[in-house]
Formats: C-alpha cells, sequence, structure tokens
C-alpha cells in the first residue's frame, strides 16, 4: 500500500511537471510573437502634478500581438530613468506588474521634493528590450498656484510696461507726423480710415485712438462724423499689434532689449533714441509674454481649468468673457497677446478663440465710454458710434465662429495656432471695414437719432476746451492741445484791445466790464494752461519737443503781458478818461484811432504766426515793428507841434495821448517778440 501511493505520487508529480513545462513552452512559444506596447487611450505621455505627492491618473500601458489584439499575462517592468538635479526619493508602486485581461498594466508615480522632469520607462520584462514606452511627469511646486499668479501677473505688467515703452518710443519718432496727421482728418473715409490705422499702430491701442476722437470732437477740432472712418482704420491698426505679437520670437527677446538699451543710452541723435526705447520695449513685450507663457505650463493638465476653457467654445460664452476681460484690463491687444499664449500652451482651440476675439472688439469701445462721460453731446456720439460698429462686427460673425475657423485653417493650412488667431482677428476687423465703411455716412445719421437732439445748455463757469489731462502722457499731442489753448487765450486778449479803444475815442466805460471779464478768463487759461504743462511726460518729450514748449510758453506770457496792460494801465486810465469834462482834438482822435488799428493788425499778425509758424509773416511782423516804432515818434511829435499851437483839447489830453502811445508800442513790442521767437526757433538745429 505504501508502495502504492509513493508511484501514485511520483506520476502526479510527473504530470505536473510535464504540464508546466508545456506552460513555459506555450509562454515563450507567445513571446516570439511580434508583440507592441503602447500607452492606453486613457493615460497621456506627458502629465504634471506636484512634488511629494502621487499622480491623480496612472500610467498605463498596453500590450497587443500582430492582430491588435490584447494580450493578458505578459509581465511588465515600469522603472523611473530620470529625476530632476539632486532628486532621488521618487517612487513607483508597483515596479513588476503582469497584463490584465484587457492587456493593461499600470503603475502609480510619487513624484520626488525637487520640481522639475521626471521620466518613467514602461517596457515588456522579457524577450523585447527595445519596445518601450517614455512617460514624462512634470513636478511643480506646492505652492505652484501662488507662484502662477505671481508670473501671470508680473508678465501681464511687464508686456503692458513693453507695449507702452514701443508706443513712446514710436510717438517720439512719428509724433509731429502724427499730430499733423490728425489735424488734417478729412471728410475722405478712406484717408480717415488710413489715419486710423496708421495712429492705432503707433500708439499701439484701439482704446487710445477712440479716446483721443471723444477729446477732439469734445475740443472742436474735428466733427463727429470724421471719426467714423477713423475708428474703423483703428480696428485694423489692432491687427497690426496682433500679427506682431503672434511672431515667435521670445528667444530674442532679451537680445532687442539689449540692443534698444544701448541704442537709446549711448545714442546721441534723438532719432536713434527713440528707436531704441521703441525696440527695449519691444523686447520686454515679448520677454513679459514668455514669462506668462511659461507660467501657465501646469494649467496643460489641470482638468477644471481645462474643462473652463472648454466651456468658451460656446460663442455666448466666449463674447461674454472677451468682453468683460477686455473692458477690465482696457486692452485688446493685452487680451490678444494672452489669448496667443494659452493658444501656445495648447489650452486654448481655435473654436474657443474666434468668439473671445469677438468679444474683445466688443469690450473695447469700453474706454472710451468712459471718456465721454463728462464730455458734451458730439464727443458721446463717437463712443456710442465706436460700440456700434463692434456690436455690428459680433453680428456679423457670432453665428457661425465655427466655420470661420475652418475656412481660416483651409487658406493657411500651414499656420500655427496664434499665427491662426491673428489672422481671425485680422479678417474680422478687415470685413467690419469693408461692410461699415460704405455705409459711414447712414451710421453717423443713425448715431444722430439715437443721441436726439442736444439740450439747450445753461450758462456753464468758462473752462478750458482744449486741454486733456489724458493726454499728457503723450507729449506730441499734448503739446497741440496746449497750443489750441493758448491761441484761444491770444484771441481773448486781442478782443481786449479791440474793445479798450471805445472809452479813449467814444468815452463809452461801458466796455470796460467786458475787458475786465476777459481779463479774468484770460488769467484762468494761462494758470490752466501752465498747470498742464507741468503735467506732460517730460520723460517722453525729445529735444525738438522740449524747445518747443519753451516756445508755447514763451508766447503765453507775452499774451498774458499784453492783456495785463489792456486790464491793468489801458482800462484804469480809461476809466479815468471817461470822467473828463474836455476831449482829445479831431486830429488826436483820429491818430490813435489808426494807430489802434495798427497795432490790432499786429497782434493778429502775431496769433497767425504762433497758430501756423508763418515765417514769412513773422518777418513782416519784425518789419511793422521798426516802422510802427517810427510812427510813434511822429505822432508824438504831431501831438507836440499841435501844443505849441495853443491847440486846448491838445493841451488837456496830453498826458493821456502820450501814455496811449507809449502803452500801444509796448503791446506791440510783445507782439513782434512772438515773431522773433518763432524765427529764433526755426534757426535752431533739429
Amino acid at each position: 500500500m505504501r508502495r502504492f501511493l509513493i508511484h501514485t505520487l511520483g506520476i502526479l508529480l510527473l504530470a505536473t511537471s510535464l504540464q508546466a513545462q508545456d506552460s513555459i513552452v506555450e509562454q515563450k512559444e507567445l513571446w516570439l510573437e511580434p508583440l507592441t506596447i503602447s500607452a492606453s487611450n486613457s493615460s497621456s505621455l506627458v502629465v504634471s502634478g506636484i512634488c511629494g505627492n502621487p499622480l491623480l491618473s496612472p500610467m498605463e500601458v498596453l500590450i497587443t500581438d500582430k492582430s491588435g489584439h490584447p494580450v493578458p499575462g505578459i509581465r511588465v517592468a515600469f522603472r523611473i530613468i530620470a529625476q530632476p538635479d539632486q532628486g532621488e526619493d521618487a517612487t513607483l508602486k508597483p515596479r513588476l506588474v503582469f497584463t490584465d485581461s484587457s492587456g493593461l498594466a499600470q503603475t502609480k508615480l510619487i513624484l520626488g521634493s525637487k520640481p522639475g522632469t521626471y521620466r518613467i520607462s514602461g517596457r515588456i520584462e522579457e524577450g523585447f528590450p527595445d519596445n518601450e514606452v517614455i512617460f514624462t511627469a512634470k513636478a511643480s511646486r506646492k505652492n505652484w498656484v501662488w507662484i502662477l499668479i505671481i508670473s501671470l501677473f508680473g508678465g501681464l505688467g511687464l508686456f503692458l510696461f513693453g507695449m507702452h515703452a514701443m508706443s513712446d518710443g514710436m510717438q517720439q519718432s512719428a509724433g509731429e507726423r502724427l499730430r499733423s496727421i490728425l489735424e488734417n482728418v478729412t471728410r475722405n473715409r478712406i484717408v480717415g480710415a488710413g489715419i486710423g490705422t496708421f495712429v492705432t499702430t503707433i500708439i499701439q491701442s484701439s482704446s487710445a485712438t477712440s479716446v483721443m476722437l471723444v477729446s477732439f470732437v469734445n475740443a472742436g477740432l474735428v466733427q463727429f462724423r470724421q471719426t467714423i472712418p477713423v475708428l474703423l482704420g483703428a480696428a485694423i491698426g489692432t491687427t497690426i499689434t496682433a500679427q506682431i505679437i503672434a511672431f515667435k520670437i521670445t528667444e530674442y527677446s532679451l537680445l532687442l532689449v539689449a540692443v534698444g538699451f544701448f541704442l537709446q543710452t549711448f545714442s546721441k541723435k534723438e532719432k536713434f533714441k527713440s528707436v531704441g526705447f521703441a525696440l527695449f520695449g519691444f523686447g520686454i513685450l515679448f520677454f513679459g509674454l514668455e514669462i506668462m507663457s511659461d507660467a501657465m505650463a501646469p494649467l496643460r493638465d489641470y482638468a477644471p481649468f481645462i474643462d473652463l476653457l472648454l466651456c468658451l467654445e460656446s460663442p455666448l460664452v466666449g463674447i461674454l468673457v472677451g468682453a468683460a476681460f477686455t473692458a477690465l484690463i482696457q486692452s485688446s491687444s493685452a487680451f490678444i497677446g494672452i489669448m496667443i499664449v494659452l493658444a501656445s500652451q495648447g489650452l486654448l482651440s481655435l473654436d474657443a478663440s474666434i468668439p473671445l476675439l469677438l468679444g474683445s472688439n466688443l469690450g473695447t469701445p469700453v474706454t472710451a465710454l468712459l471718456a465721454s462721460m463728462k464730455a458734451g453731446t458730439e464727443a458721446k456720439k463717437v463712443a456710442v458710434a465706436f460700440l456700434f460698429i463692434k456690436i455690428i462686427s459680433v453680428v456679423i460673425f457670432a453665428g457661425w465662429t465655427a466655420q470661420l475657423g475652418k475656412i481660416l485653417v483651409q487658406l493657411t493650412p500651414d499656420a500655427s495656432l496664434p499665427r491662426l488667431i491673428a489672422n481671425a482677428h485680422t479678417l474680422i476687423n478687415g470685413v467690419l471695414m469693408l461692410v461699415v465703411l460704405p455705409i459711414s455716412p447712414q451710421l453717423a445719421r443713425f448715431t444722430d437719432w439715437i443721441a436726439g437732439k442736444p439740450k439747450m445748455a445753461e450758462k456753464q463757469a468758462f473752462r478750458t476746451l482744449y486741454l486733456d489731462k489724458g493726454m499728457t502722457s503723450t507729449p506730441s499731442l499734448a503739446l497741440n492741445l496746449a497750443k489750441q489753448e493758448i491761441l484761444r487765450m491770444g484771441m481773448i486778449v486781442r478782443t481786449m484791445f479791440s474793445l479798450i479803444r471805445f472809452p479813449f475815442l467814444e468815452k463809452d466805460a461801458s466796455m470796460l466790464g467786458n475787458v475786465y471779464i476777459h481779463e479774468q478768463e484770460v488769467n484762468f487759461l494761462s494758470d490752466s494752461i501752465k498747470s498742464y504743462f507741468l503735467k506732460i511726460n517730460r520723460e517722453s518729450m525729445n529735444s525738438k519737443q522740449v524747445n518747443e514748449s519753451f516756445l508755447l510758453l514763451y508766447s503765453l506770457n507775452e499774451f498774458e503781458k499784453i492783456a495785463d496792460i489792456i486790464s491793468g494801465n489801458l482800462a484804469t486810465r480809461a476809466e479815468r478818461w471817461s470822467l473828463k469834462e474836455y476831449d482829445f482834438s479831431e486830429q488826436g482822435k483820429r491818430e490813435i484811432g489808426e494807430f489802434h488799428k495798427k497795432i490790432e493788425k499786429q497782434l493778429s499778425r502775431s496769433l497767425v504766426v504762433f497758430e501756423e509758424a508763418n515765417l514769412q509773416t513773422a518777418a513782416k511782423m519784425k518789419t511793422k515793428h521798426k516802422e510802427y516804432r517810427l510812427l510813434s515818434r511822429e505822432l508824438e511829435k504831431q501831438h507836440y507841434d499841435r501844443i505849441m499851437e495853443g491847440m486846448t483839447e491838445s493841451i488837456e489830453s496830453s498826458k493821456t495821448h502820450l501814455e496811449i502811445l507809449a502803452l500801444y508800442s509796448t503791446i506791440d513790442s510783445h507782439a513782434t517778440s512772438i515773431a522773433r521767437s518763432a524765427l529764433e526757433w526755426d534757426q535752431n538745429p533739429k
């Protein structure tokens, strides 16, 4: 019995051994079949996590045979093949895994304490040494959200500073041309659109262009109807900014900063300094974009953020978000820059970008609407028309944003996503220009109808008309506004001089009240203009603008001195003269009247010289000044001749008569000084 049991056990062991050998042979035969290892559909080759924590999703591979069927029971080995410098504490659990019935094998990675890149290899454990999958895990610091916020806002700050610096540099080099262009906005719609495009390209902001137009219309420099083509051109100008941003030149951003800095610091010519400052800003702009791009990298695998971005593919949501963000930061160019950064990181699709672009268009007029709140009705129309234009763009494209994306891809199949976004922005505003420009007169009439007739304005306190504090950061435009206000002041001074003759020649003292009112206006304007000059950004002024500001202030002081002579010396004497019982002789009265007309013409010439920098008129004024000085002496001589003849009226009026001639000559000297300063300034090197 015992022997029987031993033989039976031996037979069973032999059978088991043979079965195991058959299984090993079968497994080896299976291994000899071509097998393929790949990442499973639910597993990404690049994932992100936080230092010291396990990844949210496992790393999973799929083993398939040559027919693509999953193969169970295959042993897969996972191992860490690379860690950040000085990092050795990352772990895998488990390291050896058999594929399940679905051919899947997975492991979990616990990231180490060092931020950086971890690489994990998954390969079939035997028989296929070259067949493997490499996973990449990017570990962020535990406070990555705080670092992201700091980097994002810091990069945005650099981006906006760079845009501002680039704008300042371009304005310094093209400021005079910019001013002359804005001064010559015509009724030609195509020219107006070109002006809007050029100006917005220079100042890098359609919002700023619209605010300027609100200011100019409010000051009476430009008519409301002339602004609509300019606003359409401004929309095209912002697309140029977007196209520039879409260029992938972040690698050279610091080179641009260096070149710009050395040009600005060591160049002696103002033009090169301005170009250097523009290049410096250009480099800072792209450096800010690079910082924002790097900061947003962890968001690529942050599920809540990705889900939020998917919502933007809904046209309504995208338009509302784009409008809100653009209104918040008051710069469509900055918002489009952020969009391009998101797109470069793979966080934003073209389908989501187009509604955001439409929303950005809709949010742009907010700045102009805010600027027009305290302006007159005509200025408010500019902001309202700007809003209508942007609403038209939304109406045209909102219903087929997905189709528009497909058209863009077909037109430029090789373009990157950032370039497609810039192209979409250009296409939207280009079509808007083609649609609205032909009907701009009708849009102007519609805006007039919406705004209604202006109410009868109550008498308001005297105020400046042209000075706009929002323009002080742009010296070329601010100086132009100050010049317009000084010209207005000069015209008031001329009116004062015109009125002062009546008390002397007609003994009508009622005009003196108006003279004193105008004197208060001149004093108010003088103080306001001088205060405005203190606020103009001197750091953005070139030497030519510094000299021009001196010329403007010099002319301002000359007009103010003339006003003081009229309201002080002449008006005081006019009050006393109107109470006298005697009068000038008829010949003396005629001489004073003729001399008054000549000095008034000289004042008018000074205004022409000041407004137009008319050097021919300035030279004529110098000649006339010499002529009038001799005439004053001749008139004095004729007055003395009448006294010697014993003419009673001449004897009684002698003191007042001679004082008037002397004060008129002094006024002539101050007016001629404006011409002299214009001639001297023209001779200075530019």
